[in-house]
């Protein structure tokens, strides 16, 4: 899940971080979080986009959600993970903030072929 998502930003060509979260910063929930985040050049700061988590077995214990290994009698717990692909609103706030030239907003590759066309100007 960690490569799909850094893949996504590779892609769009935007600067990007990833974080392994402490303890403290994540919730109760999961065992592992890791955020993506985007530089903001209108904000000065990184904006999270994405996250992805390992909730070991919390989350299928509350579902009930089990699985019996080849021979066992036994159920077990699944462990569950969750991720977000991308927050939208944020993504394209970024590729407009980081693609622009004197000629206009410069369309990622990645993009071109869903868009027509390479710059976004006021033309």
């Amino acid at each position: 899940m960690l490569e799909h998502v850094e893949g996504l930003l590779k892609k769009l060509e935007l600067p990007y971080r990833i974080l392994l979260l402490c303890g403290g910063d994540q919730s109760f929930t999961s065992a592992i979080c890791y955020d993506f985040e985007v530089y903001s050049e209108a904000q000065n700061r990184w904006l999270e986009v994405s996250s992805v988590s390992n909730f070991d077995t919390y989350q299928a214990n509350r579902l009930k959600c089990r699985y019996r290994s080849n021979g066992s009698k036994k159920p077990e717990l699944c462990h569950t993970l969750n991720g977000s692909a991308l927050a939208l609103p944020r993504i394209v706030a970024c590729i407009l903030e980081n693609n622009q030239t004197p000629d206009g907003i410069r369309v990622p590759k990645a993009l071109i072929p869903y868009c027509g066309f390479d710059i976004l100007d006021d033309k």
